[in-house]
């Protein structure tokens, strides 16, 4: 029983993760412990399942559409898809039962929108995705981050951090203001450009896989309806059980100045261990209202 839900769990000693032993019940066990802060994040954002049902060398397939053999409590949300002409019911994981369930599916990683069920039209944040192509890693990632919140900061927006649990690091603006994606979007990628322009040893803003040897992607192209971007707190189908985790941009300067990439890595258990000293580093990207005006329309 979960929270009064009775809840189907199986093969709770499966190995998902092989290089560490980690099993399924350890996922679960996760989930259970990082809910008080994740829970906020997921609340009323459709959800695309990312299943590792033989865990993470065992092959994965993403699912959109909330499997009709859900138990009747997980509740869902309809949204239209232009794609496929169709009306596709997401999952919601608004409560414990419903991780716990999803993560006994083998749902190792998070998948959420930047908008709410009832309002998937509004993003209620803007993201940057900053992907290294390799030999570039996170460190140059960080290096990428603080130019963007130096350029955030010039027009007066807060920006907030998080490891994206495998090779890179992710900015969000917070808004939590009526807009659109045909707002966001552009403004992303304009700042995006502006960045590549200044830096263009270091830096692209196109999608190609030519050109991004040794440089880091600014991905401004999630500020779409289309995209979902794994959540806060997400465990990553990764070597060992990596989490999606919150930083502070004096940890991003330090880990950049130390020139040390650990300082950016969480497993699970130091995920567990640093939520229960700084809490939910990312509580404002929920709750902090910031507009897009004129005076912060991205440099051309």
């Amino acid at each position: 029983m979960v929270q009064g839900r009775r809840v189907p769990v199986s093969h709770l000693d499966k190995v998902f993760y092989p290089k560490t032993g980690f099993t399924k019940g350890q996922v679960i066990d996760y989930y259970i412990r990082v809910s008080p802060v994740l829970l906020p994040h997921l609340k009323d954002r459709p959800l695309t399942l990312k299943r590792y049902p033989d865990g993470v060398e065992g092959g994965f397939f993403y699912e959109k559409r909330c499997p009709p053999y859900r138990p009747k409590w997980v509740q869902t949300a309809p949204v239209w898809s232009e794609r496929t002409n169709t009306e596709i019911h997401y999952c919601l994981a608004n409560d414990l039962p419903s991780i716990v369930w999803a993560a006994n599916l083998g749902d190792l990683e998070l998948h959420t929108v930047l908008a709410r069920a009832k309002a998937i039209d509004r993003p209620t944040m803007i993201v940057f995705d900053l992907d290294p192509g390799p030999p570039a890693q996170i460190l140059q990632c960080a290096q990428v981050g603080l130019w963007l919140k130096e350029k955030l900061d010039g027009m007066k927006l807060e920006s907030f951090p998080k490891t994206s649990g495998s090779k890179g690091l992710q900015v969000y603006v917070p808004l939590n203001t009526p807009t659109t994606y045909n707002v966001t979007k552009p403004f992303a990628q304009a700042l995006a450009q502006s960045l590549e322009r200044e830096h263009p040893e270091l830096i692209v803003s196109r999608m190609e896989k030519r050109l991004r040897a040794g440089k880091v992607l600014v991905d401004w192209s999630q500020n779409d309806h289309h995209k979902t971007t794994v959540c806060a707190y997400s465990l990553r189908a990764k070597e060992r059980p990596m989490v999606s985790m919150p930083v502070e941009w004096e940890e991003v300067k330090a880990a950049l100045k130390k020139n040390d990439a650990s300082r950016l890595e969480f497993d699970s258990e130091a995920a567990l261990k640093r939520v229960a000293v700084k809490g939910d580093l990312f509580e404002s990207v929920l709750k902090l209202k910031q507009k897009l005006t004129g005076s912060k329309q991205a440099p051309a």
